[in-house]
This record gives structure tokens, C-alpha cells and sequence, in this order.
């Protein structure tokens, strides 16, 4: 696992150890950021449920002004740190080591942020994390109708329901045994 593209490109990256960890593949993530290229510089990206930590450093590397990183995983948010501070990058990110939507509170309490551009997700697949966090984004100020929500899943997940959750869907890019959604606040008329 590597750093793809931009300031970083190249560089190796560290994977905590364990079954519960499926980072996403060097070709999926370069596909992911061929389509968020233009927008990435100056952005605030999410990275939830980031395991290694290698989309949000994706996205600095690329341009990104600042990212925030959350898992529940000691090993995950020790990686991270590790990451970070072999890619330089540890003065643009925000850790925590909380739950996904406790994360989200955080970084509307703590560090008020106005405006997210991007909130990427990689929840463990067919448990309905992302439902339950895309309920919490769907109440928080800093997602607007210009934010992009990205949720990667298994082919099989549903999401029907996101309309009943505020949002609408914009895109799915399906890969061979999984897929990226990418979501956006429906405007209120």
C-alpha cells in the first residue's frame, strides 16, 4: 500500500494488523481520486473509519488543506499517527480515536469547522454503519448542499433510504466486489 499521487506520491504506507482490515486497493483508490482531482486542493477532507489512515493522506497529499481521521481502533490510530508522520503530514490532521459519529461532533464542538468539502467512509461492510452515520451527517452544519459524501460498501448494500435521510445520490461506481456512493444534501426549496 502506497501513496499514489501528489506531495507524497510513492511513499509506502503502514497497515494495522488483523482480519478486520481490507485496505483499499492502490487501483480503486486511484480511480476514486481521478474523479475528486479537480476539487481536492484547499478542501477539508473526512476520513472515517480509516483504518491505515490511506484515503485522508491520499487527499492531503493531493492538496487537501486539512483532514480528519477517525477510528475506534487503537492499532488503527496508532497507524495513522505512523502515517502521518512518515508522509509529513501530521500538521494538516485531526485523529481521533472515537466512533464514526462522535468524530462528527467532535469536529463541529471542538474544531467548528464551517464548511466540509468531502466525508469519505469505508465502514465494515453489511453491519448498517453507514446508515447510522449518514443520519448524524445529515443534522450537521458543516455538510452542505456542496459537500460530497462518499461511502464505500459492498455490491449488495442498499441504499435506498439515503432520500429519507436528506440526501440524494449522485453517482455509484462499482468495482469487482465492492463500490463507491457518492452522495450530496438534497437543497431545501
Amino acid at each position: 500500500m502506497r501513496v499514489i499521487a501528489g506531495t507524497a506520491g510513492s511513499l509506502p504506507l503502514k497497515a494495522p494488523q488483523g482480519l478486520d482490515v481490507r485496505p483499499t486497493t492502490d487501483k480503486i483508490k486511484e480511480t476514486l481520486f481521478n474523479m475528486l482531482h479537480w476539487d481536492l486542493p484547499g478542501s477539508i477532507f473526512v476520513d472515517l473509519f480509516s483504518g491505515s489512515g490511506a484515503i485522508g493522506i491520499e487527499a492531503l497529499s493531493r492538496g487537501a488543506a486539512k483532514a480528519y481521521f477517525a477510528d475506534l481502533s487503537p492499532k488503527a490510530i496508532s497507524c495513522i499517527q505512523e502515517n502521518l508522520k512518515f508522509t509529513k503530514m501530521e500538521d494538516r490532521a485531526v485523529v481521533y480515536r472515537q466512533d464514526a459519529c462522535s468524530a462528527l461532533d467532535s469536529i463541529r464542538l471542538m474544531c467548528r469547522e464551517e464548511n466540509v468539502d468531502f466525508i469519505f467512509m469505508d465502514p465494515p461492510y453489511d453491519c448498517g454503519h453507514e446508515k447510522d452515520v449518514l443520519a448524524v451527517l445529515g443534522i450537521m452544519p458543516y455538510v452542505t448542499e456542496d459537500t460530497v459524501v462518499i461511502v464505500e460498501a459492498s455490491l449488495r448494500t442498499d441504499f435506498s433510504y439515503v432520500e429519507k435521510l436528506g440526501f440524494v445520490m449522485l453517482k455509484e461506481k462499482r468495482y469487482k466486489t465492492n463500490k463507491h456512493i457518492f452522495l450530496k444534501k438534497r437543497i431545501s426549496l
